[in-house]
């Protein structure tokens, strides 16, 4: 089966796409499943696990942001629903 999000790290609650992800489609990795909840396109996150607002995400085994609302698994990650921290830098 082709690989179709990468996680950078294993502390991390989110992967990249490799490709685009159609809703409906199941990415298996790391011995688990998951299903693609929305389309989300190549290059950007989808959520591992359920989040919930005001969670880390972490990305290369760092925080990055958090979560400005619930994310269930399987969904979107983007500047529509987390704060970045290298925003928030320049604020």
């Amino acid at each position: 089966m082709e690989q179709k999000v990468i996680q950078l790290s294993k502390k991390d609650n989110v992967a990249v796409a490799v490709t685009n992800l159609h809703k409906g489609d199941i990415l298996q990795f790391d011995g688990r499943k998951l299903q693609v909840e929305e389309n989300i396109d190549f290059g950007h996150k989808i959520s591992l696990t359920d989040l919930k607002a005001g969670q880390d995400i972490i990305k290369y085994g760092e925080v990055i942001g958090t979560a400005t609302h619930d994310i269930p698994a399987g969904h979107h990650v983007h500047i529509h629903n987390i704060k970045s921290l290298r925003a928030s830098k320049n604020d």
